[in-house]
């Protein structure tokens, strides 16, 4: 694997970086957000893959491999939509 060194400007801007505090950051054109009720949960959120062996009917593994490319995660889509519908 080919390694990239850094340029030396980019090394003392990085370093300027690590020795500022908290307070010495200047917040001002981005102000503290007080209200997140229009905030998306979870949409970062990615939970742990886990391999197993799940025995699905023949056609709807079809299905989903021409209609979809990554198609595991599609039926791992569907299940989470059933999941969260269900609870």
């Amino acid at each position: 694997m080919k390694t990239v060194s850094k340029i030396p400007a980019i090394e003392e801007q990085l370093a300027a970086l690590d020795r500022m505090t908290d307070d010495d950051i200047d917040y001002s054109d981005i102000p503290e957000t007080l209200d997140w009720s229009e905030a998306e949960i979870g949409k970062f959120y990615r939970p742990k893959k886990r391999p197993i062996t799940l025995r699905l009917d023949a056609d709807l593994v079809e299905w989903f491999k021409h209609n979809h490319p990554k198609y595991q995660r599609a039926i791992n889509t569907v299940l989470r939509e059933h999941f969260i519908a269900n609870r």
